[in-house]
């Protein structure tokens, strides 16, 4: 006859099963690094030299991040090896199979994450806006009162195998407000009429413009969808 399994064996086993629990699911997300987005097919309507697609891939991160579905490589470590591999911004769409490898090994990443802003305006219904101004005065950088306006953001992105340079999912996003208020706060100017400025993607003021409405709205379907794409890398690990 056998002997019973005595209860402190199950008790120690449920022990190690629940301290690997975490271990477990900690090794299932898969790591990405994500590239500063390129917005080279947006006409630049804006003052200074800001870098539109940093702001976007932050908030890409901050989605991915939240989430907790994918590890994201910490900017620092990404622009540090990027930098040595002069590393060009016409390659933020298409990263060639040398920058591939060589942040796929340096950063211990199998995916990175690049993208493109295909649009990203805002236009007053009555054609006057402060700031800056192009396309026969429609679109602009800066405070317009209570105009009704409306402003549109498009994302595209991708997720690449930097071992293979495979394209393992694609994503898009796209986000339109229209209603009263500003175009775009936090512009500088007075009165209602803003001046040129610098965009400051994180404050509470660019998110309750219509401009920061249709990002958030864009970056949104973009990360849902990458997130989404977490299923099919999980599969394709499970084969190699």
């Amino acid at each position: 006859m056998q002997k019973s399994v005595r209860p402190q064996f199950w008790l120690a086993a449920l022990l190690v099963l629940a301290a690997a629990g975490p271990a477990l699911a900690q090794s299932a997300r898969p790591t990405v690094a994500v590239l500063n987005f390129d917005y080279g097919t947006v006409q630049k309507w804006w003052s200074g030299n800001q870098d539109i697609g940093q702001g976007i891939s932050d908030l890409i991160v901050d989605e991915l991040v939240n989430d907790g579905s994918y590890r994201v490589i910490e900017r620092k470590r990404l622009d540090a090896i990027l930098a040595e591999q002069d590393f060009s911004n016409s390659e933020r769409a298409d990263p060639s199979a040398k920058t591939l490898a060589a942040v796929g090994k340096a950063l211990g990443v199998k995916y990175l994450i690049v993208g493109s802003i295909t649009k990203f305006g805002t236009e007053d219904s009555s054609k006057k806006v402060g700031g800056g101004l192009f396309g026969g005065g429609k679109f602009g950088l800066g405070a317009v009162g209570t105009k009704e306006g409306k402003a549109n953001v498009a994302v595209t992105a991708r997720i690449i195998d930097t071992t293979t340079g495979e394209i393992m999912a694609s994503a898009k996003g796209e986000g339109t407000s229209k209603r009263s208020g500003l175009l775009l706060g936090g512009a500088g100017g007075g009165g209602g009429a803003g001046g040129g400025g610098m965009i400051d993607f994180s404050s509470s003021d660019f998110r309750d413009t219509i401009l920061g409405e249709a990002t958030e709205a864009a970056v949104k379907q973009t990360a849902e969808k990458l997130i989404a794409a977490k299923a099919r890398l999980a599969a394709e690990s499970s084969k190699q």
